[in-house]
């Protein structure tokens, strides 16, 4: 069975593994891709609350069976998921891009960024509306995709593509919200399991808590010695959750 556009697929939405953080690629249960004809290599899109595309890689052999895809907390961000919400996902065919235009949250003042940006984006796959993140001498720059020629659901920047940045910058959404995903915090998976039932579920799911007659967490206390990623977890469910995140330290509120 071939999947296309007539045939998409739900999968569960699960994290990547860090070695595929910021990669713009969907490892796929491997049962699933046997099923459907998919091969490494194909670009399917992935829709949630909002649509976006990645490259298809296999998943890892005991994702086998498990009905998941993996993708990285950028690639959830486009498609408007969490981890483990559903996704519906299909093959699409991708056109070279000819022009890309991106808009910096703030301003790049590097000389030659429109070449250094084709160089490090070569071979990814962008939709219009994507946010795409990048490491530039350093630093974490925040791109936003605002528009793709020729018009289509998605395309893939090769060698030949024009790159432009628009003059103006794209102001995000929320700023409290930070761009900090679970894949960024490592050696924390059992704080991460247990923050995400008693604060991610509450917040997504209030109408859950309410049926069984349970009354959810006021609020969490994170303790232990500094530099162990407390706050960084914070930021990670503030992401994942779409929350405003407020940073404030004891003595400015004294």
């Amino acid at each position: 069975m071939e999947l296309d556009s007539k045939k998409p697929i739900t999968l569960r939405v699960t994290e990547a593994h860090s070695r595929d953080v910021g990669r713009g690629i969907a490892r796929i249960d491997p049962k699933v891709m046997e099923e459907t004809g998919l091969v490494s290599g194909d670009v399917v899109e992935i829709a949630g609350k909002r649509r976006t595309a990645a490259i298809v890689w296999p998943g890892y052999a005991e994702d086998y069976g498990r009905g998941i895809i993996r993708i990285d907390g950028y690639i959830r961000n486009n498609a408007g998921v969490s981890i483990d919400e559903k996704v519906t996902v299909r093959k699409i065919e991708v056109k070279k891009a000819e022009k890309i235009t991106l808009a910096p949250r703030e301003p790049l003042r590097i000389l030659g960024a429109e070449e250094y940006l084709r160089h490090l984006l070569e071979g990814r796959v962008v939709t219009r509306g994507d946010y795409v993140p990048l490491g530039i001498m350093g630093r974490k720059i925040d791109l936003t995709v605002i528009s793709v020629q020729p018009p289509a659901p998605a395309v893939i920047i090769s060698p030949d593509t024009q790159i432009v940045i628009s003059e103006g910058k794209v102001e995000a959404a929320v700023r409290e919200i930070p761009r900090i995903t679970y894949e960024d915090i490592g050696g924390l998976s059992d704080a991460i399991k247990k923050i995400r039932e008693m604060v991610e579920l509450p917040l997504k799911y209030p109408e859950l808590f309410e049926r069984l007659g349970v009354e959810a967490p006021k609020g969490v206390l994170l303790y232990g010695p500094p530099g162990t990623g407390k706050t960084l977890l914070a930021k990670a469910v503030a992401n994942e959750t779409n929350a405003a995140f407020f940073s404030i330290s004891g003595p400015e509120i004294m």
